[in-house]
């Protein structure tokens, strides 16, 4: 496979995956986007937020800066020559909204907005590390130009469609997408971060995956993840701790945009931080335990975890069987709305997917957003878009125990006076039970864990330790051992230990079963509770994103990041993070996005995206970090 403008027969040296563009160490340069001069039109950038034309219809500069583009609108910068240089979405922020609007107007293409993303990933990625380094093939084609050709071929498919039938066919047509390493792609290497799969090639695409790029979207790299996903900082990935970074072209470990000292969050940390870098319009990540939501609340994003059962998890590299579930993440609620239509509905490939109750038959993207937007139509002032909603903030996530951040806290309190303004009914509830979850979801989550990568053995499945290619003189158990003690990073085999104790003869009853009665109760207090109220709400997590490594010091604070979302994973129930303030960051003059979090009752994915959707709106946020600038 040939780097990014390297020509045949030249050498191809040292290589890194930049959103899965391969490219050689002289070919990292900067390239400048989305330039405008005001009052004239110039070829659209498929990355700009508005072109510029006087009286140009809902596309002029005044209309886009509506009342609803408070909560999304992206910071400008006008240069010298008077133009003005926005990368993201529209006014209103949502970038697969934006994209759809270029394709109808006939002002970009599929190959076009392909290009502006890869060209200002290959900028953005030496400082960010979102995506896998590549892998070694003897193809003559480079990632970039596989990425660019899809996009030609969607260009070909849509070509002779009208604007209403492309949005019925291809409603993600053009979309750059991201894909965590967890989930399988066809073709493409699906590590889960770890280097007992480094070599493993999926045959086909996993479910999520598949109906993405069925409605039109361009996979253009694998992010980065915890190895199986056991982490919450993206520091645990094998993929930089091998001679591909030697040289150290990338970041140890994915850094969050907003501050490349801190961590983006984990597990999904690579999917959020090439969202809020803006290497890509949406992104796929996995939940366990919080892995979607909190990294989305560390780069200011927005992170949905579905019901369980409402997406399928086919394809999904398994670390707890019954938590597991894929999400989204994007710019906006709207970004995640419309990958919800195209993801959600039963699959005969995966059991545990949900036959009923149906989706909405409008879709949750109708049901979401476009009802707020007729409300607005219609005159509805904002002070009773909530009105007649009842939220119920949980008590024991607000308590002066020393575990919230005050900088959280402070958010949290403007966070409840905006919904009030809002018309919502906003009470304290208490939960007693919440503070058990994380106990119960630690053991649930350790013990199925051991169970799922006991097939990781060296022998019938991954790779074998180096040097153990002839292993007849070691004993089946010594042969395990050496393999899986190689090739395994410290996480997982501190959580296959972990569940194998608790699983163990005599423990199995103290300690497994007790979390499963334990999880029946949080699960069972958890819908008494939203018979009483329409939405719950917590911050997202405890703290804003911290210092890389900090966690690695003591992994037991790392698994006490995760109280604030576990409790939704164990009842299997919907939540969405959406970015609620900006905080300083300590010692620094930078400022750090915070989350907070949505949880609905099972399956009520429209409601909880309608109320997280009139939030966001409302909410004036700049939430574009400055490295993802032109």
């Amino acid at each position: 496979m040939r780097g990014l403008g390297q020509s045949k027969g030249q050498s191809k040296g040292t290589r890194n995956m930049l959103g899965g563009i391969r490219i050689t160490t002289r070919c990292m340069t900067s390239t400048t986007l989305g330039t405008r001069t005001l009052g004239t039109l110039k070829p659209c950038s498929a990355l700009s937020s508005y072109y510029i034309q006087s009286g140009c219809g809902r596309h002029d500069l005044n209309r886009c800066s509506s009342r609803y583009s408070g909560g999304r609108s992206l910071s400008a910068r006008a240069n010298a020559s008077g133009a003005s240089s926005i990368i993201g979405g529209s006014g209103s922020g949502s970038s697969t909204a934006h994209i759809r609007r270029l394709l109808d107007e006939g002002l970009s293409t599929c190959e076009g907005i392909t290009k502006e993303y890869l060209d200002h990933m290959r900028r953005v990625e030496p400082h960010v590390g979102s995506f896998m380094p590549a892998s070694e093939d003897d193809s003559d084609t480079t990632w970039e130009e596989k990425c660019l050709e899809e996009a030609r071929r969607m260009d070909e498919r849509i070509s002779q469609l009208s604007p209403e039938e492309r949005a019925r066919a291809f409603p993600l047509a053009g979309v750059p997408l991201a894909v965590k390493d967890n989930i399988c792609t066809a073709g493409v290497a699906t590590t889960a971060g770890s280097r007992i799969l480094k070599n493993y090639v999926p045959s086909g695409d996993a479910t999520v995956v598949k109906k993405l790029k069925e409605k039109g979207c361009i996979v253009v790299g694998k992010t980065l993840c915890d190895e199986f996903g056991m982490g919450s900082t993206t520091e645990s990935s094998a993929s930089h701790r091998t001679a591909d970074n030697t040289e150290k072209k990338k970041p140890a470990s994915t850094r969050n945009p907003w501050d490349t000292l801190l961590v983006p969050g984990g597990s999904s940390g690579g999917s959020a931080a090439a969202v809020s870098a803006r290497q890509c319009a949406i992104a796929l990540g996995t939940d366990t335990g919080g892995s979607v939501r909190q990294p989305a609340s560390f780069c200011g994003v927005v992170g949905l975890k579905p019901t369980y059962g409402r997406i399928s998890r086919f394809g999904l590299v398994a670390y707890a069987s019954s938590l597991d579930c894929p999400g989204a993440l994007g710019p906006t609620v709207e970004d995640c709305a419309i990958m919800l239509d195209a993801l959600a509905g039963v699959d005969p490939m995966d059991a545990s997917s949900a036959s009923s109750p149906l989706p909405p038959a409008e879709g949750y993207h109708a049901a979401a957003v476009k009802t707020v937007q007729d409300m607005m139509d219609e005159g509805q002032g904002q002070e009773g878009l909530l009105k007649g909603m009842r939220i119920g903030v949980v008590a024991q996530t607000m308590a002066d125990d020393g575990r919230l951040d005050s900088r959280v806290a402070d958010v949290m309190a403007s966070a409840l006076d905006h919904l009030r303004s809002l018309g919502a009914d906003v009470q304290m509830v208490d939960v007693p039970m919440f503070d058990l979850g994380l106990p119960a979801y630690y053991i649930t989550a350790v013990s199925e864990a051991s169970s799922n990568l006991s097939r990781y053995d060296g022998l019938r499945y991954g790779n074998r330790a180096a040097g153990s290619g002839s292993q007849t003189d070691l004993s089946l158990m010594e042969a395990i051992s050496e393999n899986r003690g190689e090739l395994l990073g410290d996480e997982p085999l501190r959580r296959i230990l972990m569940g194998t104790y608790t699983l163990s003869e005599g423990y199995g009853e103290a300690l497994y079963k007790k979390a499963q009665v334990v999880r029946k109760k949080v699960q069972n207090e958890m819908l008494e509770t939203l018979k009483s109220f329409d939405i719950i709400l917590t911050p997202t997590a405890p703290t804003p994103a911290y210092r890389a490594e900090e966690a690695l010091l003591d992994p037991l604070q790392m698994y006490l990041g995760d109280v604030m979302t576990v409790n939704v994973n164990l009842a299997g129930f919907p939540a969405i993070s959406v970015p609620a303030g900006l905080v300083d960051d300590n010692g620094n003059r930078k400022k750090l996005p915070v989350g907070i979090q949505f949880i609905g009752a099972p399956f009520e994915e429209a409601k909880l995206l309608r109320v997280a959707h009139i939030f966001e709106r409302t909410l004036d946020l700049p939430l574009v970090p400055e490295i993802a600038m032109p």
